[in-house]
């Protein structure tokens, strides 16, 4: 059953928590995406099999939490997830992050290190509102953003154009990793990236892992995987990774 906390700004935050041995399992989902995904039902079920505990959640905006999206920022969904963390979750924590959740579960184990001990990264996405605006968007798109304070994109992954907001885009700055020379974050992580991925590419995992260091995280690239990793053998790849940290974090 859907279980709700709400933020300090009003807003519901959905959840649901399988209670049992730690580490808890932690999903956050991606942009636009939500905690009935194909990923974030797998490791359900995995956890559940095991009997260990596991939360899935919705940013505002998202799936069965209140709010907008397109009002959505990367701070508000930060807080989200810091909200779902600081009132549900049992330290110690493996952070499950699939593209813009791997840049959002990433700035939330440097904000609570003591509960995210252990982080497992999926096509991860950090600084994708960076890569939009200068990569993806073109000069006419620019200027509708700035004028218009929106544009609307169309997306392989949903039915009708995603909005994006100037909003966004701006709050976006205040959280970029990539430009850092490394991350300060004294925890095993795994970074899963497919190597045919057109949406993220998988050099900024193997960034990302060069920065948490080579000692301390793992770099498993596929080789025909697209973005979505949600084949039957991409889940079980995820599923061992979170295994994998799992098993590092209880030995210490």
């Amino acid at each position: 059953m859907t279980a709700f906390f709400q933020s300090k700004d009003g807003y519901s935050i959905a959840y649901h928590h399988i209670a049992g041995y730690k580490p808890t399992v932690m999903f956050f989902p991606g942009f636009f995406s939500h905690m009935q995904g194909t990923k974030a039902l797998w490791l359900n079920e995995c956890c559940k099999a095991r009997g260990q505990s596991y939360i899935r959640f919705d940013y505002r905006g998202h799936g069965e939490s209140d709010g907008t999206f397109e009002e959505g920022t990367i701070s508000d969904w930060l807080n989200d997830a810091l909200l779902i963390l600081d009132e549900v979750a049992d330290a110690p924590v493996v952070a499950v992050g699939s593209s813009m959740g791997g840049w959002i579960a990433l700035l939330a184990a440097l904000a609570r290190p003591d509960i995210i001990r252990g982080f497992v990264g999926i096509a991860s996405s950090p600084d994708f509102t960076k890569s939009i605006y200068e990569e993806r968007i073109t000069d006419e798109e620019r200027n509708r953003l700035h004028e218009n304070g929106y544009i609307l994109r169309n997306s392989d992954y949903q039915d009708k154009p995603v909005k994006i907001t100037n909003k966004l885009i701006d709050d976006g700055h205040r959280h970029f990793l990539l430009h850092r020379n490394s991350l300060e974050l004294d925890i095993p992580a795994c970074f899963i990236h497919g190597k045919r991925d057109k949406d993220v590419p998988w050099q900024k995992s193997a960034t990302l892992h060069q920065m948490i260091g080579e000692q301390k995280s793992e770099l498993i690239l596929v080789p025909d995987g697209e973005h979505r990793l949600s084949r039957p053998k991409d889940l079980r790849l995820i599923d061992a990774a979170v295994c994998k940290i799992s098993s590092i974090i209880s030995s210490n």
